[in-house]
């Protein structure tokens, strides 16, 4: 089992979903297939690595997005560190926590340590009140993550790691990064390697827990 998570892909993914979709609600049916197609785009972006991370970017989202991403109160954040909570919860074998700590530990020090994917950082530049101390919470963030590490507290790097990603995914969906730029390739490589593992490995997590709630989908299928 651990050779077919580490070797995950989409035509593997898929049949899995042929295999067990009849089964499975419509609805949850129907939010497997969409992120499917999205890791299958992303996974025919061989050298367009900015490409890449947005489209399993795009997957993860369709993974987790439910209706309470209508409420204006309740942030993005939130709603992905409920779901990986029922994503761990699930994870017996510890996949998750195994591929952060044995396969990527290197990607992911290197997103901890770069500033300019970190939230409060862009705040304190673009003058906003009360990031005076970002370097203090900047060191704080990574020691929590090394002490995370070491209790196998899976979801605190999640939300730390995933943090970090997000403010990446804010550069580059909003314009405000050059596509295949010099400046954040190290950042853009890592966070791709990171997530084309994960996003998958989350994926197949789902697909072997189908009574699990995951959620009502924001914009469902309607037949006029």
């Amino acid at each position: 089992m651990e050779s077919f998570i580490s070797n995950l892909n989409y035509s593997k993914l898929k049949d899995l979903h042929r295999s067990k979709r009849e089964n499975y609600t419509d609805e949850f049916s129907i939010r497997i297939h969409r992120s499917l197609s999205w890791i299958n785009r992303a996974e025919k972006q061989d050298e367009d690595i900015d490409a890449k991370f947005i489209f399993y970017w795009i997957a993860f989202n369709a993974t987790y997005s439910g209706s309470q991403l209508n409420s204006y109160s309740y942030s993005e954040k939130h709603t992905y560190k409920d779901f990986f909570e029922k994503i761990l919860k699930h994870d017996q074998s510890d996949y998750v926590y195994n591929a952060i700590w044995n396969e990527f530990s290197g990607s992911v020090r290197n997103l901890l340590d770069n500033k300019f994917i970190f939230s409060s950082f862009w705040n304190h530049e673009n003058g906003h009140e009360g990031y005076e101390d970002w370097e203090e919470k900047f060191s704080q963030s990574k020691s929590k993550v090394l002490n995370a590490l070491k209790g196998k507290n899976t979801l605190l790097i999640l939300e730390i790691l995933f943090d970090r990603l997000y403010t990446l995914r804010n550069q580059l969906m909003h314009g405000s990064a050059t596509w295949n730029g010099k400046i954040n390739r190290s950042q853009v490589t890592d966070g791709q390697s990171i997530i084309s593992f994960l996003i998958p490995t989350i994926l197949n997590i789902m697909m072997e827990n189908p009574n699990e709630d995951w959620g009502k989908l924001t914009f469902p299928v309607i037949n006029n």
